[in-house]
């Protein structure tokens, strides 16, 4: 495994050309229990945990931060597998089961963020592996990283397909108090066959939209990102309006498209799972993403057009992509006597 060679840059920018940690930082653990069998840990000392985004890429922004490599949600088409190889990893099976975990993620983003060369700039979480997968569950990393970006006032946004997140409303409630905080839940359709097959280490899309729905209940104003649509598969206008239909009942603010990609290391594994299961659709992914990683312009707007038609049916919208959500609460009425302070 190649821990030394992984730098912050891929490209090698000699700024950034030390590695982020070393062989003697790793540890391997396993745990025999039935959600993490057959997935192996491997725990890592990180040097850096803020990291740029390249300035070639689509991303609307330009921080993030990730605590973890690999994800057992094991969806088929997850455009992170690709970095999977950067540690001479597997990017099919590999990528579900074998995690890296920055344990000391939440104490390197405190001092990364109480650094005089930071200037506080909005930082994006979960937009390469999902940060409330299920090794959350046991590492929790996520309540001290929200805590870090909380008590530096620093705006942040999360993406998740993950329930989890529930378990850290309090400290979201907390950070939206003092800065901007924007969360937004991945539900790109409905149809639990596709569900099972796809996505299958997700809760189920139903699930996630009820943490949409506890998340608005709580004043955390959580946006849909409907990805992806997958052609013949999942963008039916039947599937489409049942989709928009169930994010709108969720009382999401918003919707956002995406028609499925396959960038080099998720395209291999996808078409390996389709040839599998659809076999009948290989020829026409293959006309279809013949010029590169993205579906043609017009069945990308296609797509777009057919859901924003249907939100604005019911009422909800586009979001900005990248813009972190200001969320306020309103004040509660003062109580007579001396009071206790807090912020929830």
């Amino acid at each position: 495994m190649r821990w030394e060679n992984l730098t912050a840059d891929p490209a090698g920018d000699p700024a950034l050309d030390a590695a982020l940690f070393g062989a003697d930082a790793v540890t391997t653990r396993t745990f025999d229990t039935p959600e993490f069998r057959g997935v192996t840990f491997h725990e890592i000392r990180a040097r850096s945990i803020v990291n740029r985004v390249p300035g070639a890429s689509r991303m609307p922004f330009e921080w993030t931060v990730n605590p973890y490599r690999g994800c057992t949600h094991a969806c088929v088409y997850c455009f992170a597998r690709k970095t999977h190889s950067y540690l001479d990893l597997d990017t099919g099976l590999g990528f579900d089961s074998q995690i890296v975990v920055k344990v000391n993620a939440p104490d390197l983003l405190r001092r990364q963020l109480g650094s005089r060369r930071w200037h506080g700039e909005h930082i994006a979480m979960g937009t390469n592996v999902d940060c409330y997968q299920r090794a959350e569950g046991r590492y929790q990393l996520m309540p001290g990283i929200i805590s870090a970006l909380r008590d530096h006032a620093n705006p942040f946004s999360i993406l998740t397909k993950g329930t989890l997140i529930l378990r850290d409303l309090e400290l979201l409630k907390q950070a939206s108090e003092v800065t901007d905080v924007g969360v937004s839940v991945s539900v790109g359709f409905t149809d639990p066959e596709l569900w099972r097959t796809v996505e299958p280490g997700t809760p189920a899309p139903e699930r996630r939209l009820d943490a949409v729905r506890v998340l608005t209940d709580h004043g955390i104003g959580c946006g849909v990102l409907m990805a992806p649509v997958i052609p013949f598969l999942g963008d039916d206008p039947a599937q489409l309006l049942a989709t928009v239909r169930a994010i709108a009942a969720s009382g999401a603010t918003s919707v956002t498209p995406l028609v499925l990609h396959l960038r080099p290391g998720a395209r291999e594994w996808f078409m390996a799972w389709l040839a599998h299961y659809h076999p009948h659709l290989v020829r026409r992914y293959e006309r279809l993403y013949a010029e590169g990683s993205y579906a043609p312009k017009w069945y990308q707007r296609r797509i777009t057009r057919q859901v924003h038609e249907l939100a604005q049916e019911y009422g909800i919208g586009p979001s900005r992509a990248g813009m972190p959500r200001r969320i306020t609460v309103a004040p509660e009425p003062a109580a007579p006597g001396p009071t206790q302070l807090t912020l929830l």
